[in-house]
């Protein structure tokens, strides 16, 4: 691998991690009052056009890690919008410890 594909592997590392803690902290504390909605909706269709591009170009660099992104938007973004009673329970579902 020469070192464009380093920092590619790189770039769509973070890009991909930078959710997780978010989508994580949703679920263990059921609280998204301080996330914009309208945010997340721009996040959401950004990664489901950079994933169909992907795919138009059957570039798999492109297509695993902004699908990767996309469902960890959009779980948050759904998230969002769920009434608490909803939320608690999709929550309650991932992490049944809390």
């Amino acid at each position: 691998m020469d070192v464009t594909a380093y920092i590619g592997a790189a770039a769509a590392l973070c890009s991909t991690a930078s959710f997780a803690p978010q989508a994580w902290k949703i679920i263990k504390t059921r609280d998204t009052a301080s996330i914009s909605a309208k945010t997340y909706v721009l996040t959401v269709a950004g990664f489901l056009l950079w994933t169909s591009y992907g795919w138009l170009r059957e570039d798999w660099a492109l297509i695993l890690p902004n699908a990767i992104c996309f469902l960890l938007a959009g779980f948050i973004l759904v998230m969002t919008r769920l009434p608490q009673r909803q939320k608690e329970a999709v929550a309650d579902s991932l992490d049944p410890d809390r």
